[in-house]
């Protein structure tokens, strides 16, 4: 099919320009035409090139994008607004959003530093996390499909490879071959595993290593066996590449781009986690490694991959609730040691029954009590005291195979901050104690619980305090010596 010309009128849009013209389609900025309802937003129509040396899978995966943009909602897809048929004119309009590729940054002069190239990790994994959530895996991340907003928040477009567990896999059925771009492809998608959303995780792992280093890291093969040696091989350490990189950078990436997906993040949420909280990363000699994997490792790994046998890919929005982000509140103002034992119960309940699931410990504490420091040392020492009661509380828990992490937060209005926290770093589950106020009480104050309760994001367990009396002795020799119950906090 010919470009469309400018002026020319399709279905009730009006063609202004053509603003791409890809391998696989085109795409116009069009307007409805005079007399339409303005939709109070701007409008793209992208077109499949159906010439005669196009391939098959231009019209497949039009289809495929046709069944997937009208079930897909948020703010991190473009609004689906109408199609053409095949036996028309093929097309999809949409919403134009404005932004910037990540190719902005790759094509940009300097480097991005590790600030921004860790929001824009963060960005993006959490646009992909909330397609999961919709049982929809990408399949085709990379820099030209992913843009950024002016506020920092990620699109993702093309979704022309993408597959919906809740739909058929017409890209599987028809083609029977890999499907992706080389560069970025999973090893599980080199084998025609598709489905995965731990897929889009290598991806992601794929545009962090450019972003840091310039280079893709398995470069850019056009023949099956190329493609292959991911299923075995890791890439050159970036830091081998970039010295000056900081490990934890490192220890992301490469857990991204491990060749299993048992080993990479159990969700995008997990990643998104990570970028937005390096201090709280441990690093492994994955992250402090700058000579690569030896030939032994590589060898064994192909031996593995030469007779492994590949699953079908676990339901997205199944997998991911499987490995939740799990947060638990912790108070510090006239706590007893029976709401502190309670509260780690049900947080080693909720984890043993949640392998892989990560756990984020949160205490809030009032601005007045770092504020009133006369100096930074001081402000540093009173969040590290409040760190160490975090610590000392969780130690018991000794939970092998889940991550932890350890936050302190400044807010005058604490259930606000605890609910804006889970919210933005998408918890699943909130542990938190129950208030000790009477029902009658509860009538007329609104406590910190009940409030969260109200205007949580998620699914929140309210504990209350039990434990034996016999317990009460050796927990409270456990907590005395480190909670300090005299600091002034409101929670």
């Amino acid at each position: 099919m010919k470009l469309l010309e400018p002026g020319a009128e399709l279905d009730g849009f009006t063609v202004e320009e053509c603003i791409h013209s890809g391998g696989m389609a085109h795409i116009y900025r069009v307007r409805y035409t005079e007399g339409a309802i303005n939709p109070g937003f701007q409008l793209v129509m992208k077109v499949p090139r159906m010439t005669a040396g196009d391939g098959a899978e231009n019209i497949v995966s039009f289809e495929v994008e046709y069944q997937i943009m009208q079930v897909l909602t948020g703010s991190h897809v473009p609004r689906f607004v109408a199609a053409g048929d095949l036996e028309n004119v093929p097309y999809l309009v949409m919403e134009y959003v404005h932004g910037q590729t990540l190719e902005h940054w790759l094509e940009a002069p300097e480097r991005p530093d590790v600030g921004t190239i860790a929001r824009l990790g963060a960005a993006t994994a959490l646009a992909v996390h909330s397609l999961h959530q919709q049982n929809t895996v990408h399949l085709d991340l990379k820099p030209a499909n992913v843009l950024i907003r002016p506020d920092g928040s990620a699109v993702l477009l093309d979704f022309g490879l993408s597959c919906n567990a809740h739909y058929p896999d017409l890209l599987a059925e028809q083609l029977r071959k890999a499907v992706g771009s080389p560069a970025w492809i999973a090893p599980e998608q080199v084998v025609g595993v598709r489905g995965d959303p731990r897929s889009d995780i290598f991806a992601i792992g794929v545009i962090l290593y450019q972003l840091t280093t310039g280079e893709l890291p398995f470069g850019a093969p056009q023949t099956a066996g190329g493609m292959r040696q991911r299923l075995w091989m890791d890439p050159p350490p970036p830091r081998k590449l970039q010295p000056n990189l900081p490990e934890w950078l490192q220890e992301v990436i490469l857990r991204c781009l491990e060749p299993e997906a048992d080993k990479r993040y159990p969700s995008a949420a997990h990643l998104a986690f990570d970028l937005r909280h390096p201090e709280q990363i441990t690093v492994t000699e994955r992250g402090r490694n700058t000579t690569g994997t030896g030939f032994g490792t590589h060898f064994k790994r192909w031996l593995k991959a030469a007779g492994m046998h590949y699953q079908p890919s676990p339901l997205p929005a199944q997998k991911i609730e499987e490995v939740p982000i799990i947060m638990v509140a912790i108070p510090h103002k006239d706590v007893l040691d029976s709401t502190l034992y309670s509260l780690r119960q049900a947080v080693a309940r909720s984890l043993g029954t949640r392998p892989g699931a990560r756990l984020a410990c949160v205490t809030v504490i009032s601005p007045g009590q770092t504020s009133a420091s006369s100096d930074e040392k001081s402000e540093t020492s009173v969040h590290r005291r409040y760190l160490a009661n975090l610590y000392q509380w969780a130690k018991p828990l000794d939970m092998p195979g889940h991550q932890t992490s350890y936050h302190v937060l400044e807010a005058n209005d604490v259930a606000q901050a605890l609910v804006n926290y889970a919210a933005g770093n998408h918890v699943s589950l909130i542990v938190m104690g129950a208030a000790t106020h009477g029902l009658k009480t509860q009538r007329f104050v609104a406590t910190v619980p009940i409030k969260v309760a109200m205007d949580a994001p998620c699914t929140i367990i309210l504990v209350k305090q039990a434990l034996p009396f016999e317990a009460l002795v050796e927990e409270a020799a456990k907590m005395k010596p480190v909670w300090n119950r005299d600091l002034d906090a409101p929670f």
